[in-house]
């Protein structure tokens, strides 16, 4: 399957979305299969077969040797695939600012000591 360029027009209206179940993510699928058929429909030749990027034809993609865009499969995966590398990011923003907190603060050890000394000298006084 072919991995989307983050600024894959599909990817970009996905990413619009921001989808927040299972059925809207379906949903863009769905949509993006209808956009891709309509597009397909207005751009055949005068065999009614499809002209791709690549100078393939309907018969070439049905017959495997080049993949469809339209393919619920395709947009899934690189859904997926959008989702994850957002996750991956939001990941490493957590553990930078767990780290700047680390040291600035302290681990929870030296809190932990800082809370009981802070409390034992407030009981003796």
């Amino acid at each position: 399957m072919p991995i989307w360029a983050p600024t894959h027009p599909a990817l970009q209206r996905f990413k619009a979305l921001r989808c927040a179940t299972l059925d809207e993510f379906r949903a863009w699928v769905a949509d993006e299969v209808r956009r891709a058929k309509e597009d397909e429909a207005q751009n055949t030749d005068r065999h009614r077969q499809t002209q791709t990027e690549s100078g393939a034809t309907d018969a070439d993609v049905r017959g495997g040797s080049c993949p469809s865009v339209a393919l619920p499969a395709v947009l899934a995966a690189n859904g997926a695939l959008a989702l994850l590398n957002l996750c991956i990011y939001l990941l490493d923003r957590q553990l930078a600012a767990q780290a700047a907190a680390f040291e600035r603060d302290g681990g929870f050890t030296e809190r932990l000591y800082r809370q009981r000394s802070l409390h034992r000298q407030q009981g003796m006084q």
